[in-house]
């Protein structure tokens, strides 16, 4: 028999249960109402009349950020935003390849210090740029990738194009996103550009469905059933697919802020900064070895030149900090990086990372007191577990970095002999390749004296993009930048293919610079369809090729050590007739007119000036393999 407890606990679980559920319905309920956004469209009204699309969105964040150019290969997903960035006045630049437009938004972030930009199609498209952007994330280069994608509600259902995008670029990019409403394109595409430069600068990507750069006309028309439907599940179907769309475009063109957000660029601490000072005024035979990283903004690369001026510190510069000092300068040593680090007794590591570059830390003398410098704390430390250790690591910008030790040492002098003797063994080094410049080679060019004629016959206001393997590592040793900010290598990643995309962004960034463009004949194939695009788009450049018919660098330690040659033959092509046929100038340097490599050289240079690309094809002689007797 049923206690009167009992029925008096049952008779109050009921209600408590009842009252439970109905507020878990009615959560649910919200939660739903919330995600399909009925609130929001409550306050935000859809103007079903406006022709207006989501591209004038991207195109108004771009515009208000200062980007001057995208580069593009065409596609429907993108169609709308690269009409509107026209009409806005920023130059669209058409590749031949979807890889060239990333390397071309590469440049003019390493060229400007702001966020170069590129906007591919959807699928292909966009697997067609993971080199470039994987190169750029390695070099640290602050590059948004805009890539369309298949309408919100067709992803994953079999649409034309349509793959997991963002799992593709998640690894590859510090910033990932996928706009699903045209109202969020603004603040993603700001959060972006932010993030791409903050901190570690790398790529960024944002993902933009069809349907959120379209007019709300068209995506209605894709979208939503012409005839009434019959049946209540088609009813409901309607309704959801009618709702989508009404929030696709609520809120599209109310005003929203459009110009950049903060930058979080970390900085070295007072206290780390004095005791680097102190460390370095105690230093005998200092050394200082810049990266790319020293030229990142806000630090102006002519402020930076003039604090390593007034350091006095002799340095080895690498990367984008190739050229700081322009031509020729004494504090500027270039040969027997190893030796030299083996002899100071204080090292300045300033955004340089102990990678294969640096034999991992191996180079580095145990004795030597190590200041390292870098924003990204795990390059920073890169095998100092293992093959050095770090005497201060300050996790900071480089370039702030060495104007506050500029300031710290102003009036500290250093002996004259550390220096003379750092430039006795460049010195050394240079008649070494005097001497290889003057071996006969058994047929065609010998390429150290090519080289050194290019270092003699390059004008002041050149920029150099390299694009490599052997020819190009010879010319790293003879040919020098002629200033901060000349020099494009692709960085640690040694992608092969660089050259064209790198010369096209950086002839738009400085027009009034001379492009040259060194290629081996191995990455030249990657460039030469680009030339279409040097010619379409009134772009003149001018290429040297160093064709020695081959994968030389690979060779040269395949045959040794393996005994063949496979797969290192090319052929010697006619490259300049290839480049004439696609509407630009061509020229051939070989044995027959070996006498006039300088003449060639300044034709090319006149046909450029005068608004032609140029394509000057040098046949270079093959090096024996066991000594190398010729390229290094």
């Amino acid at each position: 028999m049923e206690t009167p407890a009992a029925a008096a606990a049952a008779g109050s679980f009921f209600p408590a249960f009842l009252l439970l559920a109905c507020g878990t319905l009615v959560a649910a309920l919200l939660g739903a109402a919330h995600r399909l956004g009925l609130f929001y469209q409550l306050m935000h009204k859809v103007d079903k009349a406006s022709v207006r699309h989501g591209g004038e969105n991207v195109a108004a964040v771009l515009k208000a950020h200062g980007v001057r150019f995208i580069f593009t290969l065409v596609g429907g997903h993108i169609s709308p935003l690269l009409v509107a960035c026209e009409k806005l006045g920023i130059r669209v630049v058409d590749t031949r390849h979807e890889v060239t437009a990333v390397f071309a938004a590469d440049a003019v972030a390493r060229l400007t210090g702001t966020v170069g930009v590129a906007a591919v199609t959807a699928g292909p498209g966009l697997t067609n740029t993971v080199t470039a952007v994987k190169n750029a994330q390695i070099a640290q280069s602050p590059v948004l990738l805009l890539g369309g994608a298949s309408g919100t509600l067709l992803q994953n259902r079999g649409a034309l194009q349509a793959i997991d995008q963002m799992s593709l670029f998640r690894p590859l990019c510090k910033f990932c996103a996928s706009v699903r409403r045209v109202r969020d394109i603004v603040p993603t595409l700001r959060a972006a550009m932010a993030a791409a430069q903050s901190g570690t600068p790398g790529p960024v990507f944002v993902e933009l469905p069809i349907d959120v750069l379209y007019p709300f006309f068209m995506v209605q028309k894709e979208m939503v059933a012409a005839k009434p439907p019959k049946g209540l599940v088609a009813r409901g179907v309607a309704w959801y697919l009618e709702n989508h769309l009404a929030n696709l475009f609520a809120g599209a063109w109310e005003p929203q802020p459009e110009g950049p957000l903060p930058l979080d660029i970390p900085q070295a601490s007072l206290q780390q900064v004095q005791r680097c000072i102190e460390i370095l005024s105690r230093a005998k035979r200092p050394l200082m070895v810049l990266g790319s990283q020293a030229l990142l903004s806000p630090t102006p690369a002519v402020k930076l030149r003039a604090a390593v001026e007034t350091l006095g510190v002799p340095c080895f510069l690498g990367g984008m900090a190739r050229g700081l000092l322009g031509r020729n300068h004494p504090l500027h040593i270039r040969q027997n990086r190893s030796a030299a680090l083996k002899k100071a007794d204080v090292v300045v590591l300033a955004g340089i990372v102990c990678d294969f570059r640096m034999s991992y830390g191996r180079v580095l003398s145990r004795s030597s007191k190590i200041i390292t410098v870098n924003r990204n704390r795990e390059e920073m430390l890169l095998n100092s577990d293992v093959f050095w250790k770090p005497q201060e690591a300050v996790q900071g910008d480089v370039g702030s970095f060495v104007l506050k030790l500029m300031e710290g040492l102003r009036g500290q002098t250093w002996a004259s002999d550390w220096v003379e003797e750092l430039r006795e063994a460049d010195r050394q080094k240079e008649q070494t390749f005097r001497e290889k410049a003057a071996m006969p080679v058994a047929q065609h060019l010998n390429p150290v004296q090519v080289l050194q004629l290019v270092e003699e016959s390059l004008p002041d206001n050149s920029i150099l993009v390299v694009d490599g393997g052997d020819f190009v590592g010879t010319a790293a040793h003879l040919v020098q930048p002629r200033g901060p900010l000349c020099w494009l290598d692709p960085g640690a990643f040694g992608t092969l293919g660089v050259g064209a995309g790198f010369a096209l962004g950086a002839k738009l960034c400085r027009p009034d610079a001379e492009v040259w463009c060194l290629f081996g004949d191995g990455a030249f194939g990657y460039s030469l369809i680009e030339f279409d695009t040097f010619v379409r788009h009134k772009i003149p450049v001018v290429a040297l090729i160093g064709n020695d018919a081959g994968w030389t660098q690979i060779s040269r330690e395949q045959v040794p050590s393996l005994g063949s040659n496979v797969a290192c033959g090319l052929a010697y092509t006619d490259y300049h007739k290839a480049a004439m046929g696609l509407g630009a100038r061509g020229l051939l340097l070989s044995r027959e007119n070996e006498d006039q490599v300088v003449k060639v050289l300044r034709d090319a240079q006149q046909q450029c000036r005068d608004g032609h690309p140029v394509v000057v094809n040098i046949l270079i002689g093959k090096t024996d393999f066991r000594d190398g007797s010729i390229a290094v």
